[in-house]
C-alpha cells in the first residue's frame, strides 16, 4: 500500500480525494489537513510515502510547508496538486524538491498515475511550463555544481559581485580585504573560467545560475 497524507484548505477537495485513492485500492490515506502546519505535524507522526499538497494553504503556504519539510529532514515525496500555478511557485517547489504537479482540473486518473509513479521514484511534470521549469532548475544546479568545482567559495561570492555591478572597491570594502587582493582573486576567475574581462565575468555567472 501507498501511504498518503492529503492537504487542501477545501474539505470537497479532501473528500474528493479521499474517496478516489481509497476506490483505487492501493493507497492507504493515513491523514487529511486543512492548513500548512496540521501538514507538517501529520508528515512528522506518520512519515508517510507520499504528500499531495495544494500550494494555497492556510499559516503556512505550500512552499513554506516544503521549505519547512526540507529543514526538518522529512524526506517525504511530494506531489502538487492545484488549480493555477505561478512560473515563481513553481521554480522553487521544483528546487525544494516536488517530484510531481497536477493541475486540479486534469483528469483523476491521472493524479492517481502521478502518484504512482512519483512513489516508484520517477517524476511526473503535466504541462510545458512545468517541463520547462524543472529544465531550468536542473540546469541551474548543474552550473552552480561545475563553478563550485571550477572556483574557490571566495571567488564564487566575488563573481557574484562583479556580476551584480560593484567595482573592485565596493567589493573590497564588502569582503573586508583590499583592492589588490580583490584584483588577484578576479585574475584567477579570469583564468579559471576562460573569460577576459567583467562583462565575461557576468555572463558566466548568469549560465551557471550564480545570480
Amino acid at each position: 500500500m501507498i501511504r498518503v497524507i492529503l492537504a487542501d484548505d477545501h474539505p470537497l477537495i479532501l473528500d474528493g480525494l479521499d474517496q478516489l485513492l481509497r476506490l483505487a485500492g492501493d493507497f492507504e490515506v493515513l491523514e487529511s489537513c486543512v492548513s500548512g502546519e496540521e501538514t507538517l505535524s501529520a508528515l512528522e507522526r506518520h512519515r508517510p510515502d507520499l504528500l499531495v499538497l495544494d500550494l494555497r494553504m492556510p499559516d503556512l503556504d505550500g512552499i513554506e510547508v516544503l521549505r519547512q519539510m526540507r529543514s526538518r529532514g522529512l524526506e517525504t515525496r511530494v506531489v502538487v496538486l492545484t488549480a493555477a500555478l505561478s512560473e515563481d511557485d513553481l521554480l522553487e517547489a521544483v528546487r525544494l524538491g516536488v517530484r510531481g504537479v497536477v493541475l486540479k482540473e486534469m483528469a483523476p486518473r491521472l493524479l492517481l498515475q502521478c502518484l504512482r509513479k512519483v512513489h516508484s521514484g520517477g517524476q511526473w511534470l503535466e504541462n510545458r511550463t512545468a517541463r520547462d521549469a524543472l529544465e531550468a532548475v536542473l540546469r541551474r544546479e548543474a552550473g552552480s555544481r561545475e563553478a563550485a568545482n571550477l572556483l574557490t567559495h571566495r571567488e564564487i561570492e566575488l563573481v557574484r559581485m562583479v556580476a551584480h555591478g560593484l567595482r573592485n572597491r565596493e567589493i573590497a570594502e564588502r569582503l573586508h580585504i583590499t583592492e589588490g587582493t580583490v584584483k588577484t582573486h578576479l585574475r584567477n576567475v579570469y583564468q579559471k573560467t576562460g573569460v577576459e574581462n567583467r562583462v565575461g565575468v557576468r555572463v558566466f555567472a548568469e549560465e551557471k545560475g550564480l545570480i
